[in-house]
């Protein structure tokens, strides 16, 4: 059983790299003794610190990461082998998976059995030779570790006072190196991971959040990807300005997201905004809103660019066909359309129609007559008119909120599945479906619509207004769902190899 003991939670910072040393300013440190170790780390997307050593187990979860990238760690679990099937459950919470717990206790042998029946973990055998230092308040830690044929040197600062650990770390010189946790270096040492980015795609109707992590063999691993839908733009088309509720709203979202991408280990965060910040005059102040609270800069991208962007993740998410393709994104405030064949580009630019300009305009969030939405498509048809006349493509792309969550509906997805959206072929005849069902529906009924993610409940009409249009001008009979979007083609543009769009 696991002794009692005060949990006191500790800040960390820690770099890895090869030959590393203190450097001449850290001779007011006191050096402590030398040790070597062999033990085991169980590695997991959840990122908990867990390891075994001298048959006794030791975990850690991450509490908290501040703006400076500075993370707190708690111990949960210091027990003896065997574990109790209680202790045997902590551990597996913090490791974020959920095997069937069938004995009341776990020896090496059982625990090794437990973890193996549970996805995404590895467990990787590390050699470890420790030096110890102590001054300043902080515990200093330079260690050379070894897994397998790889070695790497990693130095570690902590205390239970985070300015402790930032001033000290600033001293010895490390205060632009990245904070990387022992679990994250490992696994990128044992070839188990690389480094991971995140960006925040910072919409008009949804602000969308993304984290992957490159691997060794040059292709991402989504960590996280998810959306929130804050209407950021309510308002926006009568009064030309963000209003204050929906910057609050914006703020608390990209908030958390920067703190679960700085959690999840992100070494870098990107943020975008698009056409709803692009037409409010006062999206400076949102800027500086977020730059306060979260150290984050977000960056207003010309609907040009979004459109590319758009392009460059299906290129590298549905691919492109050797035929004309037209990939068009539309989004709460605008949309983008880009017009090609295969790799090559013709054509992009961005048209100020989105579902929340028309949802508010037309009042689509509720029940309409066919008189209302007859009007609405013929001023969505008027403000698409650069579409008109164009010759029908050999495929059509479309991406965004408005048209995964028509595919989702069309595949009753209680729960979202990405791999399942992905690729769908969406026909006319659908999207004529979902709109009469959505225009006979308040916004609360829409909610009891399986698949429909409820913060759209308000603009799914509009959208599929928009989307049925599109698909009419340009004389498409289906269309195919990319699940990816612009925040994918920041990440491959920011952080990946991916050959840029002409």
């Amino acid at each position: 059983m696991s002794a009692p003991q005060a949990i006191v939670p500790r800040w960390e910072w820690r770099t890895f790299g090869r030959w590393l040393e203190l450097p001449p300013g850290s001779q007011t440190l006191a050096p402590g003794p030398v040790r070597e170790s062999d033990e085991v780390y169980v590695l997991s997307p959840g990122g908990a610190s867990v390891k075994y050593r001298d048959d006794a187990v030791d975990v850690k979860e991450l509490v908290q990461v501040n703006a400076a990238g500075l993370e707190q760690w708690r111990p949960t679990l210091k027990a003896s082998l065997p574990l109790s099937a209680e202790d045997a459950g902590r551990l597996v919470d913090a490791l974020g998976v959920a095997p069937p717990l069938d004995r009341r206790s776990y020896g090496p042998d059982e625990l090794g059995e437990l973890l193996r029946a549970a996805e995404g973990i590895d467990a990787v055998r590390v050699h470890k030779k420790r030096r110890h230092f102590e001054g300043e308040g902080c515990l200093v830690e330079l260690t050379t570790v070894r897994v397998g044929d790889a070695v790497a040197d990693t130095i570690a600062v902590e205390s239970e006072d985070q300015a402790r650990v930032a001033t000290l770390v600033e001293r010895l010189g490390f205060a632009l190196q990245p904070n990387v946790s022992m679990p994250r270096g490992l696994a990128q040492l044992a070839g188990l991971g690389g480094p991971r980015d995140a960006v925040i795609d910072v919409g008009t109707n949804s602000v969308k959040f993304h984290v992957a992590e490159r691997l060794p063999d040059g292709t991402w691993r989504a960590i996280v990807d998810r959306s929130e839908v804050t209407r950021l733009g309510e308002g926006l088309d009568e009064s030309g300005a963000l209003r204050p509720e929906p910057m609050r709203r914006t703020l608390e979202a990209i908030a958390g997201m920067a703190d679960e991408a700085r959690r999840r280990g992100a070494e870098s965060i990107t943020a975008v905004g698009t056409a709803g910040m692009r037409k409010a005059a006062n999206a400076a102040e949102l800027v500086e809103l977020v730059r306060d609270r979260t150290g984050v800069e977000i960056e207003v991208i010309s609907g040009e660019e979004e459109s590319r962007l758009a392009y460059l993740a299906v290129k590298t998410g549905v691919g492109l066909a050797d035929g004309t393709i037209v990939v068009f994104d539309t989004g709460g405030g605008s949309s983008q359309f880009t017009f090609g064949r295969g790799e090559h580009v013709d054509e992009r630019f961005s048209l100020d129609v989105g579902a929340v300009r028309f949802a508010e305009r037309f009042r689509l969030d509720g029940p309409v007559t066919e008189d209302v939405l007859a009007d609405a498509g013929r001023a969505i048809c008027a403000d698409l008119a650069r579409l008109d006349g164009r010759p029908r493509p050999d495929v059509l792309v479309a991406l965004g909120g408005v048209v995964t969550n028509l595919a989702a509906v069309r595949h009753a997805l209680a729960t979202y599945d990405p791999d399942v959206v992905q690729g769908t072929t969406l026909e006319r005849d659908e999207v004529d479906r979902q709109i009469e069902l959505y225009r006979t529906r308040t916004a609360d009924e829409r909610r009891q619509v399986v698949g429909l993610q409820p913060g759209r409940a308000e603009v799914i009409l509009a959208g599929a207004l928009i989307v049925r249009t599109t698909m009419q001008k340009l004389g498409c009979a289906s269309l195919v769902v990319s699940d990816r979007g612009l925040r994918h083609g920041v990440l491959l543009e920011r952080f990946g190899e991916a050959p840029a769009t002409a």
